[in-house]
């Protein structure tokens, strides 16, 4: 039971006019979906869901270890806490495109991206990354789009080339997979606002911003990256890196002093806690389940 009011196509739809805006759009990653319902509660635009942090979340490398149906549940556990777009990162499209578009769709997705590295992928901003053709990614990407049910899923191609053959061969195969029909550009690994400007000026669609932390990109404001002309951000790694560093620290501590007094103020408190699950909405005329206090619980 969760409380959203929005239908998957109602998401869909808003995803696509906040596209039309001209206005920047701010997804982060959100880890589970506790956390997709603070993304929306402080008021983002949208919720993503990075294929890295599905792996690093089952203790894995990111190579393309995952299972279609590994990302897929927790995707739509993830999408139906939030009336927010959720788009997810679908890696190499599982070896089946139109199952992976179809299974997302069925998930309650905004939309999902693929890439034009081998099978045997690894995290984009990593060296020593292999390719398949471009001609390769058109099919895939020709079959992706003939594949969906619903045109307002949006088919989202991520372009690990430049690290690979460099910005203006990036450029030739982001003309070809908007000529195959991808409806958002994902332009991966961009050094700098030069290589960010160069693949706006030749792309006549959406654009994608990858504002990852630690990575091969320079990290760009809001505000640069609006006057850049870019549609939408996302911060994939984000809210785990923030969470892991925490909970790592908070179990040192704990080790180490032999209680947890001294990293009290590092939680989140239970009333908090309770705030963000909605624990009230879950009150029944027959039952009340809030029959309780949080005095002391701040």
């Amino acid at each position: 039971m969760h409380f959203t009011k929005k239908s998957t196509s109602e998401k869909r739809s808003d995803f696509i006019k906040k596209l039309k805006s001209n206005k920047l759009l701010r997804f982060p990653g959100a880890y589970n979906p506790l956390c997709a319902k603070l993304i929306e509660e402080i008021g983002f635009d949208g919720v993503y869901i990075s294929g890295g942090v599905m792996s690093n979340d089952l203790g894995l490398p990111d190579i393309g270890l995952t299972t279609l149906s590994q990302v897929s549940y927790r995707a739509g556990q993830i999408s139906r806490v939030t009336d927010l777009p959720t788009i997810v990162d679908a890696d190499t499209g599982f070896k089946d495109c139109k199952k992976t578009i179809n299974t997302f769709e069925d998930k309650g997705l905004a939309g999902c991206h693929i890439e034009d590295q081998i099978a045997e992928k690894r995290c984009g901003h990593l060296d020593n990354k292999e390719l398949i053709s471009k001609e390769q990614m058109v099919i895939k990407i020709k079959d992706s789009v003939g594949s969906r049910n619903d045109k307002n899923f949006l088919i989202i191609v991520r372009t690990d080339a430049n690290t690979v053959e460099g910005i203006d061969k990036t450029i030739d195969r982001i003309k070809a997979y908007e000529d195959a029909g991808a409806d958002i550009i994902f332009p991966e690994a961009m050094k700098d606002e030069k290589e960010f400007e160069k693949v706006r000026k030749a792309s006549k669609g959406f654009l994608l911003a990858n504002m990852t932390e630690f990575g091969k990109s320079k990290l760009l404001t809001k505000e640069q990256l609006e006057n850049l002309g870019y549609n939408l951000v996302i911060y994939p790694v984000t809210t785990q890196r923030l969470a892991m560093k925490n909970v790592e620290l908070g179990l040192k501590s704990i080790f180490k002093d032999g209680h947890q007094n001294n990293v009290i103020d590092k939680m989140q408190t239970r009333k908090r806690l309770y705030e963000l699950v909605e624990y009230e909405k879950y009150n029944t005329p027959g039952k009340k389940i809030t029959d309780f206090s949080t005095e002391g619980h701040e």
